[in-house]
């Protein structure tokens, strides 16, 4: 199912250089909807809050730094509970979907959807899709409460199973319309969404009543936009376990070498905040920072480098760094997998033989190399507790814009506010490390690697006219992004 030619951007222009970049609405394509009282404005959990509703002009700002002289930019609208709701209680049928791979964090997102639905609006009509998209035309339903979903947290994995695929729209809305669903909450990564973006499409196509809401999985942090993706601080506190053990290994025998492959097929953000909380990892490799083995400055001579002044070493790889290497020495095919990603070749493997063969050939230093890849045991574990109130949010803002009447929206924390953000902003590109950022340039500095970038690269890069203001740790702007991605094509 391929992204959707349909899909408008709902801008609003104000003053100042303001831009809403708003998400759909029912009545854009339904009008005259009647609308209803908040049922929140009657819940005892909520009799103490001071502001029952988010004001109705709220929005977030993308950028939380910037030039005194800069225009507002852009801004999403704020996540939260509305005055007037779109659907009556009892006349809610939802459904909630997983698709694509697993992350921690997924059995707390479902759980507390069913529990916002029931808890907060009275909805007793909650079904979960069995595995993934497909389950919706070729697998049983399953009857969700909070009785059934009560302690599916303290779980890994999902309870409503997962595919990759089966991304047939005309079926799936079939099925929504057959059935009399008219809530979809859908969890999964870029490629969830985009299926997402199209079944919205589709609905309102059709003309239906239907509140399409995402909400963005990826246990990598590549998704665009949102501060950070769910089941990260966890994959992150996970992989320290196996960091500690590749340390006592290698300091534990003359000349050890610890390998560590994370997660991180685009997106190196497992791998370096992972060092960073570690400071046991000596060379951090990532997909957005180019290395080379042999040579002056090359992976190689820092290695000998760090045996010499330490004896033992600590090397974490994330699983896309280096794919250009094993193309070359493996000839590998493009494939991909059912959700069109390409599969990888297994680099913490390889770079651990390249390792051990060059200093067998150079009869200088004998090593002792233990490679550790604990990559499914990072992402089938359950959530930590950062991450479990973090899933809370998540899923109660998206049942609060979903029962105002929002539709075709993702929703996530922008600058530590939660909004809802429309499918084509999630989808447009994957979030990476910026190696010109401050961020990268902390863990050079902790690891005191080298940064693999020649002295050539180094003089183009200062060649580019920097902007006037530069945004700060992660916040860098659209232009100084593009030169920095520029710089790593060129390595």
């Amino acid at each position: 199912m391929g992204q959707s030619g349909d899909l408008q951007m709902k801008l609003e222009n104000g003053n100042a250089g303001f831009v809403l970049e708003d998400v759909p609405h029912l009545t854009d394509y339904i009008p005259d909807l009647p609308t209803y009282p908040n049922p929140l404005q009657f819940n005892p959990a909520y009799s103490v809050v001071k502001q029952y509703f988010v004001n109705v002009d709220d929005t977030v700002s993308q950028q939380i730094v910037v030039h005194k002289d800069s225009p507002r930019g852009r801004h999403f609208r704020r996540a939260g509970p509305r005055q007037k709701v779109y659907f009556e209680s009892e006349e809610v049928h939802a459904c909630i979907v997983t698709c694509g791979g697993l992350c921690p964090g997924l059995n707390t997102v479902i759980r507390e959807i069913v529990c916002g639905l029931y808890h907060m609006y009275g909805v007793t009509k909650v079904l979960g899709i069995d595995g993934g998209y497909r389950g919706f035309y070729s697998k049983n339903t399953i009857d969700l409460n909070p009785k059934v979903v009560n302690d599916i947290h303290k779980r890994g994995g999902t309870i409503l199973g997962t595919s990759r695929g089966g991304h047939d729209k005309s079926k799936i809305v079939d099925s929504i319309q057959d059935r009399g669903i008219n809530q979809v909450y859908i969890i999964g990564g870029d490629g969830t969404q985009k299926g997402a973006a199209v079944i919205y499409e589709e609905i309102r196509h059709r003309g239906l009543k239907v509140a399409v809401a995402g909400i963005p999985k990826t246990i990598d942090n590549d998704i665009p936009v949102i501060d950070k993706s769910f089941g990260f601080d966890t994959a992150v506190e996970e992989a320290q376990r196996a960091i500690n053990a590749a340390h006592v290994e290698a300091e534990s025998i003359e000349n050890g070498i610890g390998v560590v492959k994370l997660m991180g097929r685009h997106s190196g953000f497992i791998a370096m905040y992972a060092t960073l909380a570690s400071r046991d990892v000596d060379c951090c490799l990532i997909p957005e920072s180019p290395f080379y083995l042999e040579g002056e400055g090359g992976l190689y001579q820092f290695i000998e480098k760090r045996l010499k002044e330490n004896g033992h070493m600590v090397i974490v790889i994330a699983e896309g760094a280096g794919q250009d290497f094993l193309s070359k020495s493996l000839q590998s095919m493009n494939q991909q997998d059912a959700s069109g990603n390409k599969l990888l070749q297994d680099v913490g493997l390889w770079i651990s033989q390249k390792i051990k063969d060059h200093f067998a050939r150079l009869h200088k230093i004998a090593i002792n190399l233990k490679y550790i890849d604990p990559t499914y045991m990072i992402r089938a574990i359950p959530s930590n507790a950062s991450d479990n109130v973090y899933c809370t949010l998540l899923a109660q803002s998206a049942v609060h814009g979903a029962m105002a009447g929002y539709s075709g929206f993702t929703v996530g924390p922008v600058n530590s506010r939660h909004a809802y953000i429309p499918f084509y902003r999630i989808t447009e590109k994957q979030n990476k490390v910026v190696i010109t950022d401050r961020m990268w340039a902390r863990l050079l500095s902790s690891t005191n690697q080298p940064s693999f970038i020649s002295p050539k690269q180094v003089t183009e890069f200062k060649k580019v006219k920097q902007p006037p203001a530069q945004l700060l740790d992660g916040e860098n702007c659209e232009e100084d992004k593009s030169k920095s991605e520029d710089v790593t094509t060129k390595t």
